[in-house]
């Protein structure tokens, strides 16, 4: 039977070392497969048992320059999402912290004393730019002959260390030393984009709490959230996210799934029903019975499904690395034959022939490559920030240019991510700021996101004095005013408890239609109605309009409920699809991507393996997600306005079957 082995590798911060390791290590004997992901930097190799010991892949990846470590060998942990063992390595350290920023500030450093020193004496000649040139040179030297050794002796590292030597034989070492230090800080902006995707992923940890409160033969006790297995029953508090999926077996109350679905209004759960890890409990306590380990809950599924899209899509290498496969050998080859032939044949002398082969090397291999592309990145990236864009690598902007759908999450992407008051319904003789302020009374207490969005719609107005304020388990709040109970609830409780007529529950309802949330404010009849909905963006609308503009088509890809997400749809003149699980937004842009190039733009953790799907993923800083905060929208126009001039691409749009409305003309 075949042994499969893990490990941690670490130094790996592109496609391009992914790539190197995995043919480095797939050539050693035995190896069945080989996986490996940038993003965990995790490495898979499954292997004929007893024909590659584990320590020949480690000598083999650590002749590359990388470090590596096996997980069953360094202080590893349970992972809180997938209960799998992982190392408990600490947060990516500051890029001027890291080897490559080392390297980036040391060429920087010489080639400022360089240029100081040609200044001041000229008589000092080249050897400063030389001294820098070698001090940034050798380190990317070492690792192109380890590539060498390893069987690929055409790397980006292996046409450096030619290109730059060749420059210092013909006495070009200032543009030796340039080329070095543009290669070095290109390598340590793509480290640093990795880093800040990293920092995404494993922000993934907050939403599954360390600890679980397990109700075991009649008393509570702590455990680790990874200890908990299916049958076990937990304590999940009023303002606590739920440790594991399971099923509620007592208690009734609002639960926050936006991060882990993206509906945008906690819904309403009582016994029987089903709760996701991550989800957050905003009412009374629920006993939830796990149905699921934690190797297997919502957040360790979306995690893999995440792994899953980036296996699907191959990496796709540098170009320069798969034009040197064959360009730079023919180079190296024909600068060869200029050395020799005229001084072996025809008499010439080898001086002027040395000289003109390396001219030849250097101006064949393509040097003006290798600038190009950490200037190009620099550049993009320096364009992206004056916009908020944080790009990874230069391989997204050319797929931008070609982009023909744009697929949009809706809450906290096109929305606000929070509900507002957009409707107020009296029903009596009070006035609307009677209602508002009476009903920002009973709410003010409450931590429920449909009150504070009552609360804020009544700031600055005076609030009449209630008591006894209390919450209604599942239904809603009640408090006591000039000694009558003055509840608010859903139009389900409230005609329940006989206070609303057939005509106002017509009314509710017709509210509802338009995608808005409905409670009711009533003492033995009704008071009023509210409406409250989670609205667009103030510039939603026009997002939409530009990418039409740009021949772009758009799509709204949601896990809201369809009412909500038709009302939405409506309101901006898009197609949409709604109620869709984290697995089904990925099968939605994979369909959509064998279409054309898609751009998946969305901001929640519900979002990753359809952002890791599409050609393009553009994560926004707002909404559901884990730690990110507003910036101003919209990003995907601003990336297509952006880049695709650039490229002269024509714009194609692609038409999408689906939900169409009236109004829509595209």
């Amino acid at each position: 039977m075949p042994d499969t082995h893990e490990w941690l590798v670490t130094g790996m911060d592109c496609p391009s070392c992914a790539a190197k390791i995995k043919g480095a290590v797939a050539q050693l004997p035995g190896i069945e497969a080989v996986e490996i992901s940038v993003m965990s930097r995790k490495l898979r190799v499954t292997a004929t048992a007893h024909a590659t010991p584990p320590a020949d892949v480690e000598n083999r990846v650590k002749s590359l320059g990388y470090g590596i470590e096996a997980f069953a060998q360094a202080g590893s942990a349970p992972n809180p999402h997938t209960g799998a063992d992982e190392p408990t390595t600490q947060a990516d350290v500051p890029w001027y912290r890291t080897g490559k920023g080392h390297l980036v500030l040391l060429t920087a450093t010489l080639l400022v004393v360089a240029w100081g020193l040609a200044l001041l004496l000229p008589a000092s000649g080249n050897w400063p730019f030389i001294v820098a040139c070698l001090a940034g040179l050798i380190p990317i030297a070492l690792r192109a002959f380890a590539a060498i050794r390893a069987g690929q002796p055409f790397s980006i590292e292996a046409l450096m260390t030619i290109a730059a030597t060749g420059a210092l034989f013909i006495g070009a070492a200032q543009e030796a030393a340039l080329v070095v230090f543009l290669f070095a800080v290109g390598e340590l902006l793509e480290g640093v984009a990795v880093s800040h995707a990293r920092d995404g992923i494993r922000a993934l940890s907050t939403l599954v709490p360390k600890t679980a409160l397990r109700e075991k033969n009649d008393m509570m006790e702590d455990v680790a959230a990874t200890e908990l297995v299916p049958g076990d029953v937990v304590i999940v508090r009023p303002g606590d996210r739920i440790p594991a999926d399971g099923k509620i077996i007592s208690g009734t109350g609002g639960v926050d799934e936006s991060p882990v679905t993206g509906e945008s209004m906690p819904v309403t759960r009582g016994p029987g029903d089903p709760v996701f890890a991550g989800a957050i409990n905003n009412e009374t306590a629920l006993r939830v019975q796990v149905t699921r380990a934690a190797a297997d809950n919502t957040i360790a599924r979306i995690i893999r499904l995440v792994e899953q899209a980036e296996d699907s899509r191959a990496p796709t290498q540098r170009f320069i690395d798969r034009f040197s496969r064959w360009y730079m050998p023919s180079i190296v080859g024909l600068s060869a034959l200029v050395v020799a032939i005229p001084p072996l044949f025809f008499g010439q002398a080898w001086s002027v022939w040395v000289y003109r082969g390396l001219s030849l090397l250097l101006i064949g291999c393509p040097c003006a490559l290798v600038i190009s592309v950490p200037a190009a990145i620099a550049s993009a990236l320096c364009a992206g920030a004056r916009h908020g864009l944080l790009m990874k690598g230069g391989a997204v902007i050319e797929a931008t240019a070609a982009i023909k759908t744009v697929a949009l999450d809706k809450t906290g992407t096109l929305t606000m991510g929070q509900p507002e008051v957009t409707d107020i319904l009296c029903l009596d003789q009070h006035s609307t700021a009677e209602v508002l302020t009476l009903a920002a009374a009973v709410e003010k207490a409450s931590n429920h996101p449909l009150a504070q969005a009552i609360v804020r719609k009544a700031a600055g107005m005076a609030l009449p004095p209630v008591q006894d304020s209390r919450a209604i388990p599942g239904k809603g709040v009640s408090a006591v005013f000039d000694g009558q109970i003055i509840t608010i609830a859903s139009p389900r409780h409230a005609r329940q408890d006989g206070a609303l007529s057939s005509t106002t529950a017509a009314q509710a309802t017709a509210m509802e239609s338009e995608g808005k949330t409905v409670v009711v404010l009533y003492t033995g009849t009704a008071l009023a109605l509210i409406g409250l909905r989670d609205e667009p963006r103030q510039d939603a609308q026009e997002t939409i309009r530009q990418l039409r503009s740009l021949g772009v088509t758009p799509i709204i890809l949601t896990g809201d409920n369809q009412r909500t997400a038709a009302a939405i749809a409506a309101l901006l003149h898009t197609d949409y699809e709604a109620e869709l699980l984290p697995e089904q937004k990925q099968q939605t842009i994979r369909e959509l991507a064998a279409r054309g190039p898609v751009m998946m733009v969305g901001d929640g953790i519900n979002d990753a393996p359809a952002l890791k799907q599409a050609t393009v993923g553009v994560a926004i800083g707002s909404g559901t997600d884990v730690g990110w905060k507003p910036r101003t929208p919209p990003y995907c126009v601003t990336v297509l306005q952006t880049f695709r001039p650039l490229f002269a691409l024509p714009a194609r749009p692609w038409a999408i079957s689906g939900r169409m409305y009236p109004s829509h003309s595209g």
